[in-house]
């Protein structure tokens, strides 16, 4: 038999207060890892996140932090630090939201706002999170990306910018840390129905290009998260797994 235990291991979820971060920090739990909450600014979902994951006979911990400010994250490493262990797994998906519009209308705020929520964010993820990994010979990175990085549709510049800066920054990581037991993989999400996202005449008309006809679940989602997290990923590093039905395929 198959199966995914995550005992002993301590996941950090970035955005965790977001709809797809709370699903991934529930399913961490459901397969027995200790969860690290951040959060920007939704305190009161952070604790009952907390409470919930507590529940389930699980540690969490809830961390308030700005992932896109280096002494803001050293805070957060600290914190961690001092009230639980360090996190073994990073799943990156704080992200910073805004208005898509045409590239010539669209203010260079945006494209800033991506580039430091998308690519910074990895990179001061790793920086505070690799080193303990590389002491302990083993740890899971994961980028929360999106099918929008292969489709370049209109609108989406500065999102698939800050998504694209972020696939190169974890594809070199995977390389430079995998002599370690250190894997860095990547979850591209499709359009994902959830609370905050229900099935809409929007969703029904992309569901039709879509080869499995539907959305994915936040569940979904977490699902593909913990595989990578899992044993039964040991061998995967540098991969970018669309979890969308099929609207995109990475070709050879």
């Amino acid at each position: 038999m198959i199966t995914i235990d995550l005992s002993g291991n301590t996941a950090l979820v970035t955005g965790a207060t977001g709809q797809l971060g709370q699903a991934m920090a529930r399913t961490l739990a459901s397969a027995g890892a200790n969860v690290i909450i951040h959060y920007r600014r939704n305190k009161s979902q952070a604790d009952t996140l907390v409470r919930e994951i507590k529940h389930m006979g699980r540690e969490a911990l809830a961390v308030q932090g700005d992932v896109t400010d280096e002494d803001s994250v050293k805070k957060m490493r600290y914190r961690i630090t001092s009230e639980l262990r360090m996190p073994d797994i990073v799943v990156c998906n704080a992200i910073i939201k805004y208005d898509w519009k045409n590239v010539l209308k669209q203010s260079l705020n945006d494209y800033e706002s991506q580039f430091l929520s998308c690519t910074l964010h990895v990179v001061l993820m790793a920086q505070a999170f690799v080193p303990t990994m590389i002491k302990n010979k083993w740890g899971r990175i994961i980028g929360i990306n999106t099918e929008c990085a292969m489709q370049c549709n209109p609108t989406q510049s500065a999102y698939v910018s800050g998504k694209r800066g972020m696939d190169g920054v974890l594809r070199v990581l995977a390389r430079e840390v995998g002599e370690h037991g250190i894997t860095v993989n990547q979850v591209a999400p499709g359009w994902t129905i959830s609370k905050n996202n229900p099935d809409s005449a929007a969703t029904k008309s992309y569901c039709k290009q879509v080869p499995l006809k539907r959305c994915g679940t936040d569940r979904e989602i977490a699902n593909a998260v913990v595989f990578l997290a899992s044993d039964l990923a040991d061998f995967i590093t540098g991969a970018y797994l669309p979890v969308c039905g099929g609207n995109v395929m990475p070709a050879i």
